[in-house]
């Protein structure tokens, strides 16, 4: 599950290191292990939030910003349909009830969209990135990777929270975490001890049937 809210207790180096050693016996084409990662806490983090949190206000008091900040692929398709737009549309406004947020009530949402960009409070964020050169199968490569992640992270009483969000300020993650110009941004993702407080973590998507996403193709 994402977690939006975290609790400030540190996440160890050696757990993170280990997470990411299980991680990387996921299934890549032909082993090219495409996935780099950057891990940011302390102080480094804490910029990196100012940075973006900064950009995101400018963005929104100067909506014309919104070209000078865009994602290097498309995660979303360019116009919503059925039955997509529906899902989306009910994950959003069930989260938003969830926390008090009505339609309309613009700064309530940009403020928690901003949450995105504190990590919602998780101590630790890592940043997936792969070569640019790579095609469409790196990224297949690295969702099995950042999958592995997630899991690994369950299995040691921690919680993630995987964030496209952070793609669109790609331009201002890359220079801070020190990635080579041959590298683009796939996702970011929080890190740490869910805040079993916080209401918002409990937020559960719906799932569709298996026989609604299943063909079984066994005739003779």
């Amino acid at each position: 599950m994402s977690i939006r809210a975290f609790t400030s207790q540190p996440v160890a180096r050696e757990t993170i290191k280990d997470i990411l050693a299980v991680a990387s016996r996921a299934p890549s084409g032909t082993n090219t292990q495409a996935w780099h990662v950057y891990v940011v806490a302390g102080a480094a983090r804490d910029s990196l939030v100012q940075k973006a949190c900064a950009a995101h206000d400018a963005m929104r008091d100067s909506p014309d910003l919104a070209a000078t900040y865009q994602e290097e692929y498309a995660y979303y398709p360019k116009e919503w349909f059925s039955p997509y737009i529906e899902r989306r549309r009910e994950n959003g406004w069930s989260l938003y009830a969830l926390l008090g947020i009505a339609r309309g009530e613009k700064e309530k949402m940009h403020a928690q969209l901003q949450r995105n960009y504190k990590f919602f409070d998780a101590p630790v964020g890592l940043f997936f990135t792969i070569d640019r050169k790579l095609q469409g199968g790196a990224l297949l490569d690295s969702g099995m990777f950042i999958q592995n992640v997630m899991v690994a992270a369950r299995a040691r009483d921690l919680h993630t929270c995987p964030q496209a969000a952070w793609n669109r300020y790609a331009k201002i993650v890359l220079p801070h975490i020190g990635a080579p110009a041959n590298q683009m941004l796939v996702c970011g993702m929080a890190l740490g001890f869910a805040d079993e407080a916080a209401i918002v973590n409990e937020f559960r998507t719906p799932r569709v049937p298996v026989d609604e996403f299943t063909t079984w193709v066994d005739a003779a």
